[in-house]
């Protein structure tokens, strides 16, 4: 199992997420910035508007998404 925070996911806090692949990680990610955009954050909500922007161009969504696996199968895993 790995950990990673919503800020190394691309989102507005240090809220952390578990998960043992990199799937799992980027679902659990996208349910909190889900919730935290029907709350109304407003950095969440900031941070989902970098990530449409992102959207727009595969190539760079495909890029960012790599970057993030990479960083996930860098960390350690916890014991």
């Amino acid at each position: 199992m790995k950990k990673m925070s919503c800020y190394e996911l691309g989102g507005a806090c240090n809220e952390e997420f578990y998960a043992t692949t990199f799937k799992e990680m980027a679902e659990l990610s996208k349910k909190h910035a889900m919730e935290m955009l029907q709350k109304g954050d407003q950095d969440h909500m900031n941070a989902m508007q970098e990530m449409k922007h992102l959207m727009d161009s595969p190539q760079s969504m495909q890029k960012w998404m790599q970057e993030k696996e990479e960083l996930f199968n860098s960390l350690d895993e916890l014991d």
